[in-house]
């Protein structure tokens, strides 16, 4: 009894969905291409080449040029947004000069590296010279700019309303939108595709929990199946 009617929903049995999922075939070319893919663009450069020797396949892009884009990924992770900055402008000075966002993301977080600094003034004279400008020539940035400002209201800035710009997470999203615009101005993807499929798999998943009752992955980290539970 591999499939019954529950409700007016179709119930697989792990068994049928097992089998159905061994005859799947999905090369090992492909696999491995996907690998690549998300080893090139998160900038895994040692790792790459180590898996271009083992298995073979071509990464698609000189990796040395990886490097300098992982040194303004590092710096900017680290907190050194002035340093990362002037990498990137070697690199390509177009890509701030025509995404207004992404530079005050980075004017953004150069704030906020003042403040975690517990430099005050410096924070003030900061925005004021360099973010309000920015906010005035595109209104759509002074809420993130009124956000950011209002860290200096509070001795315990993790703790505030605002503390998330704080977090490691803050650089972290500054650093990765910083490299997509990279990848992007070197004609390469702006975002790994294994991601792309995790998150195709989520609204497939969602698109037949609303037609069946059937065996599916609730944890995409160990991609274990959840068995189908048994009727009463």
């Amino acid at each position: 009894m591999g499939r019954g009617e529950a409700g007016n929903k179709k119930t697989i049995s792990l068994e049928t969905w097992e089998q159905k999922l061994t005859g799947v075939r999905v090369p090992k070319e492909d696999m491995n291409r996907l690998v690549m893919n998300f080893l090139v663009t998160e900038g895994y450069v040692e790792a790459a080449r180590t898996f271009e020797a083992e298995s073979g396949t071509a990464p698609g892009v000189n990796l040395d040029a990886i490097t300098d884009r992982m040194e303004v990924r590092r710096a900017l992770q680290g907190g050194d947004v002035e340093s990362a900055i002037e990498r990137v402008n070697d690199l390509d000075p177009e890509i701030l000069d025509k995404q207004p966002e992404l530079f005050f993301h980075l004017q953004q977080q150069r704030l906020i590296e003042l403040i975690r600094g517990g430099d005050t003034e410096g924070a003030l004279d900061f925005a004021a010279e360099n973010l309000a400008p920015l906010a005035e020539e595109h209104p759509r940035f002074l809420e993130e700019l009124e956000r950011t400002v209002a860290l200096l209201a509070f001795e315990d800035t993790k703790s505030s309303p605002v503390g998330d710009l704080m977090d490691v997470a803050q650089r972290q999203k500054t650093a990765s939108e910083l490299n997509a615009a990279i990848l992007a101005a070197q004609a390469q993807e702006r975002e790994p595709r294994l991601p792309l499929l995790l998150k195709l798999l989520l609204w497939a998943q969602a698109q037949l929990d609303e037609r069946a009752v059937y065996p599916r992955i609730g944890d995409l980290a160990s991609a274990q199946l959840v068995p189908t539970p048994k009727a009463d």
